[in-house]
């Protein structure tokens, strides 16, 4: 039996508070998710190659960790064609434009700071996978952004 596309989440984040966070707003958006974590960027690609995760439909990445930073997960996720595909969204405390537009290049669709509280999250979370459930992932990030606007 095959999960439906937008399924399978792995956030990447050293805060284990933003961690739950993040779980209990994905819950409340689609109780049939399944998401994965790793504290790092590193436990992240042991965890995929491994295969003690199932390959995730989207990742959502920290890039402030230690270990091996989300910079340097997102280069080593884009150069291994087996996890290349796999959209990647930067989710962090850094708003600076110049890390939006590294990201872009490095190959992540987008990069948004970090709501701080859960409502935005969950708002941010039901945009998310409701254009994966479209398969429409290319206009997550111009939803999130819109969205962002608005409040």
């Amino acid at each position: 039996m095959s999960i439906n596309i937008g399924k399978r989440f792995l956030i990447v984040d050293d805060d284990s508070d933003d961690r739950e966070l993040f779980r209990e707003a994905l819950t409340a958006v689609e109780a049939e998710v399944v998401l994965y974590s790793a504290a790092n960027g590193q436990t992240a690609i042991e965890k995929l190659a491994s295969q003690a995760i199932d390959q995730p439909d989207i990742i959502f990445l920290d890039l402030n960790m230690p270990v091996m930073n989300g910079w340097d997960c997102l280069n080593q996720l884009k150069s291994l064609q087996e996890y290349k595909n796999i959209p990647v969204i930067i989710h962090t405390t850094s708003s600076h434009t110049q890390d939006k537009k590294l990201a872009k290049e490095r190959g992540a669709i987008c990069l948004f700071t970090k709501p701080d509280d859960f409502k935005r999250l969950k708002a941010i979370l039901e945009i998310v996978v409701e254009k994966m459930n479209k398969k429409a992932v290319d206009s997550i990030c111009e939803a999130v952004y819109k969205y962002l606007q608005l409040i």
